[in-house]
């Protein structure tokens, strides 16, 4: 049955100095007046960890006769629930560059690092997916990432994977309040310390008056949603304040800079937040977040059991502290020792991801999930950590099941199998007509 009347898609809710995209919602009929709704629209996510991981533990522990994923590792674990959405291959390289510095900046290129000069081979897949995808969104792209940590945390290449062209690399964020405030805020009258849904309720109570139940709840859903994360802002603000206020608390941490959160999962869930809000409202599709910049030498001292920096635990044969970058104080028993807390910190970092997939399942679009309509790629741009390994990268697809990806399987590749040809495979389902990306001129095969 026809509804009696039509939301545009690009409709959102209005206030003083803000304006709040709306989710796909079933009023959203298309221009031409009939009971279809628009269709979700297709997404990618590109999410980068650096300093590898130790051989073996990318692999799943048991795959079926016809490559279904049975069970995963347990360094794998908290991705368990979600290996139904899952792709993981294996002998996945890039021929252009590995490493902290090279392969970082090339991750998304598909072309080859000059050290001599600040140069990525060439525009990431995702500045090509946005020049696309881009003009029909509030931001073309997101481009996020945690603050860094160590010697190297200033160096450009290892703290870029999103770039324009060659030589200029996207802009980044590091906090999450500005990043909610890019995709809601839209002039100076907005109050700093307001609440985006305080300014738009009056404009929220008239929609809802007009909405059927389904979507009356889709609607509150998602302002639950903001509510939560403005809260969580607000609780970073005060914390980061507390901080430059305290002149003890000052001595015994290391003060993050303003509106970034003291504990670093927090930190790393708003910001994980920010990508599925953005998709959500389609306020973008394409989002990119380094976990972390390539060579990171932050403590994850706050899992248990778990010491040194996390670079010193990639080199996890050298036992001594004395490796390149270590701290000078930290020694580990036995290699089996080192090994198990740098596996602890790829599990940290799974379950992260783990988080975001569960965000993404819990939202509904037009039965399917925003998950369904969403192509994550999550990996490092090293293999062996300690060896520096270009072979066998840790890499794996998530989502895009409504969009011809077979997901649930592992897929035993040849040797040197391009990743490039992963990303040709995106870009087309983003409707792109390319014909290449970097060195891959086809797509990934296996996929459907």
């Amino acid at each position: 049955m026809a509804k009696s009347w039509h939301l545009n898609r690009r409709k959102a809710l209005q206030g003083i100095g803000v304006s709040l995209a709306l989710p796909l919602l079933e009023c959203m009929q298309t221009a031409q007046g009939n009971s279809q709704v628009d269709q979700p629209q297709a997404r990618m996510a590109f999410l980068y960890f650096p300093n590898g991981v130790a051989e073996g533990s990318w692999l799943p522990e048991e795959v079926s006769k016809d490559g279904s994923l049975v069970k995963l590792n347990s360094w794998m674990q908290p991705l368990e629930r979600h290996k139904q959405h899952l792709l993981i291959p294996e002998n996945i390289w890039t021929p252009r560059g590995n490493g902290h510095m090279a392969g970082t900046a090339t991750w998304l290129t598909g072309g080859e690092y000059s050290g001599r000069q600040v140069s990525a081979g060439g525009m990431s897949v995702d500045q090509l997916a946005a020049t696309h995808v881009g003009k029909d969104t509030l931001l073309s792209s997101l481009q996020l990432s945690v603050r860094g940590e160590g010697f190297f945390s200033k160096s450009l290449p290892r703290n870029t994977i999103s770039w324009l062209d060659e030589n200029t690399p996207a802009t980044r964020e590091i906090e999450p309040r500005i990043v909610f405030d890019q995709m809601f805020r839209t002039s100076e009258q907005y109050a700093p310390d307001s609440s985006v849904l305080d300014l738009v309720l009056d404009d929220a109570k008239s929609l809802q008056r007009r909405l059927g139940y389904q979507d009356r709840d889709k609607l509150d859903q998602y302002l639950t949603a903001i509510e939560a994360i403005e809260r969580r802002i607000r609780f970073s603000d005060k914390q980061a304040a507390r901080a430059r206020d305290n002149q003890s608390l000052r001595e015994r941490l290391q003060r993050p800079q303003a509106g970034i959160p003291e504990d670093h999962e927090q930190y790393m869930r708003l910001m994980l937040d920010m990508i599925v809000l953005g998709f959500w409202a389609d306020a973008t599709r394409v989002s990119t977040f380094m976990l972390d910049h390539g060579q990171s030498n932050r403590y994850f001292n706050f899992i248990d059991g778990v010491q040194g920096t996390w670079h010193a635990l990639s080199h996890y044969h050298d036992i001594s502290g004395e490796t390149e970058d270590d701290d000078g104080l930290t020694s580990w028993g036995s290699v089996k020792e080192k090994r198990g807390m740098y596996n602890s910190v790829t599990r940290w970092h799974h379950e992260q991801v783990a988080y975001l997939l569960d965000r993404m399942v819990e939202i509904e679009e037009e039965g399917s999930t925003l998950l369904d309509n969403t192509m994550i790629v999550y990996g490092s741009s090293l293999g062996d950590g300690h060896e520096h390994s270009a072979d066998n990268l840790p890499v794996l697809f998530a989502g895009g099941s409504n969009l011809q990806i077979k997901t649930g399987r592992h897929l035993d590749f040849d040797r040197n199998t391009d990743l490039n040809r992963y990303y040709l495979s995106m870009l087309h389902r983003m409707g792109i007509e390319a014909e290449r990306f970097g060195t891959a001129d086809e797509e990934l095969a296996g996929l459907t």
